[in-house]
């Protein structure tokens, strides 16, 4: 027995000394990802991470939320100068310039082919990549959560009016709106009049007519833009708001006011909203029982030649001062995220519309389109696609402007409690914004937008 014994013991040394001179499995690379989502968008990113790290062995990326966009990004200059920023951070869209201008960042072009990935940069769709692009077209950021806003109206409230399709233009919405009051509707249209809504009253309005914010081309021609709203058909649009709303067919809906937009019309207490595809999902989760509901593009004046929307949303920056394997990490991460396969993932999951002509072709053929509770979600692409991008139509380069859409609120609800004239309270708007525009341009003294 003590033979025996003898025997295992001495076996048992050979197997440990002969696991002691093989090298240890290497851990995989660890890098940090920020991003600025919360809620249920905050546990899809995370799912999304969790796939990642299990789709291979050599990385990990590690996923915090910030909370929300402006976090994000105030965070991350914090990180940034303490020497402690993420690999990948999660930039909105109006920190777009911001970080341009900051240099911290590392080229999405030139991570990936250094990396040794190929991307179709033109897969992307237009109206989406040249908003983060450079003045000659270079992506030095992956989009990533992309939407543009949509008019939601209520069928059934529609048919009692005799209509079948959601109105095209502004005159037709107009007389939608009369019909509906007419039919015993107390809220044909609900809007909102915060600063978050700069992008669809003001941003989105603009792009689809062609229509400037501000001079050097909204921006992308230099620093030393300046607004001019107070000079454009936008002025015309909030008058129209302003008198749809004295007459009682537009309300307004907020989240301080009790009821948000959202919630307003899935309950059915009003028949048309604009908002982002993002919010399709929740209206389709939170809908009256039995509602018939659709989504259409946003009106434009008749006459107009409707251009492309707006892109919302956020793109993924790789900042610099990191090493060479978290690099790959993150090449490795973006390639991931930009699989068609991961797009589908994402939109199924979200209501965000996929970024690249890919991904949404992959879409279409898996069906997603097809029916409920998907199907609509299509008609972003066509608005962000409606034409090539203009000059105007490519997006907005300005600094600061998160300020500039709390300006665009302060004004707006000056306008609606009848405190200004419109043409009053728009020409605050570009006031203010500019004083705005003034203190960036200063602040980035003798730099330029690449």
């Amino acid at each position: 027995m003590s033979t025996f014994k003898n025997c295992i013991s001495a076996a048992a040394a050979g197997v440990m000394s002969i696991a002691l001179a093989l090298p240890a499995a290497a851990a995989p690379t660890k890098f940090d990802f920020w991003f600025g989502l919360s809620g249920d968008l905050e546990r899809v990113v995370q799912t999304m991470c969790k796939n990642f790290n299990e789709s291979q062995k050599d990385y990990e990326v590690v996923c915090t939320s910030q909370g929300n966009y402006d976090a994000t990004l105030q965070n991350t200059i914090a990180a940034f100068r303490a020497g402690k920023q993420p690999a990948v951070v999660q930039v909105y869209d109006a920190g777009t310039a911001t970080m341009m201008l900051s240099g911290a960042y590392y080229p999405a072009g030139k991570l990936m082919s250094e990396n040794g990935y190929k991307i179709d940069w033109k897969d992307y769709f237009p109206g989406i990549a040249r908003y983060y692009a450079t003045s000659k077209g270079e992506l030095l950021s992956f989009p990533f959560n992309s939407s543009t806003a949509l008019l939601y109206w209520n069928k059934d409230a529609f048919a009692k009016i005799g209509k079948t399709a959601a109105p095209k233009t502004w005159e037709e919405a107009a007389e939608d709106m009369k019909a509906l009051k007419g039919a015993g509707y107390e809220c044909p249209m609900a809007i909102n009049i915060s600063g978050n809504e700069s992008w669809q009253l003001m941003e989105q309005f603009s792009a689809l007519h062609n229509q400037p914010i501000a001079t050097k081309n909204n921006g992308y021609d230099g620093l030393d833009a300046r607004l001019e709203v107070n000079k454009t058909k936008f002025v015309k649009y909030v008058a129209d708001l302003k008198s749809w709303y004295d007459q009682g067919l537009v309300k307004i809906k907020s989240k301080d006011l009790g009821q948000d937009m959202v919630q307003a019309f899935a309950s059915g207490d009003c028949q048309m909203i604009m908002t982002s595809v993002g919010d399709h999902g929740t209206v389709g989760k939170t809908q009256k029982a039995g509602m018939n509901w659709d989504v259409a593009e946003l009106p434009v004046y008749a006459g107009t030649e409707r251009k492309n929307s707006l892109v919302g949303g956020a793109s993924l920056w790789v900042l610099s001062g990191k090493s060479a394997d978290e690099y790959k990490g993150a090449a490795a991460f973006l390639n991931f995220i930009h699989d068609p396969k991961t797009a589908l993932f994402w939109s199924t999951n979200t209501g965000y519309i996929p970024v690249t002509n890919s991904g949404f072709e992959f879409m279409k053929s898996s069906g997603f389109y097809d029916k409920a509770p998907y199907k609509g979600r299509e008609v972003a692409i066509a608005s962000l696609t409606a034409s090539e991008p203009t000059a105007i139509t490519r997006g907005i380069r300005l600094g600061n402007f998160t300020q500039i859409r709390a300006e665009f609120g302060n004004q707006m609800q000056a306008i609606f409690a009848n405190k200004l004239s419109v043409q009053e309270g728009i020409d605050n708007l570009a006031k203010n914004g500019n004083a705005v525009l003034e203190r960036f341009e200063a602040t980035y003294k003798g730099k330029q937008l690449p």
